[in-house]
């Protein structure tokens, strides 16, 4: 019994297993980093999709995180990545890196 729980334990782990060789993608290059200030014009419009991947290229960030009213972030920093803060009124009201 206990081999059967210890072979089942172990099957999903198997699934996070990554085979590295020539047919594996690559990381991500360097770059991408952020430059809030480059976005800042978009401060005071609607948060759409389209105003979200127009702050995304004109920041040159890589990820962009979408930061609803009255909610928590995580504290950790991302060079390659912009924040994006809209309030209840669905208006943008501060763009920042991290």
């Amino acid at each position: 019994m206990k081999t059967i729980l210890l072979a089942a334990a172990t099957i999903p782990l198997a699934a996070c297993a990554t085979a590295y060789g020539e047919d594996t993608p690559s990381p991500p290059s360097a770059g991408g980093t952020c430059n809030a200030e480059a976005a800042q014009s978009y401060v005071g419009s609607e948060a759409t999709p389209e105003a979200g991947a127009a702050i995304l290229e004109e920041s040159g960030a890589r990820t962009l995180r979408w930061g609803p009213p009255n909610s928590a972030w995580t504290m950790d920093y991302r060079q390659d990545r912009v924040n994006v803060r809209y309030d209840e009124g669905m208006t943008i009201t501060e763009i920042t890196c991290g």
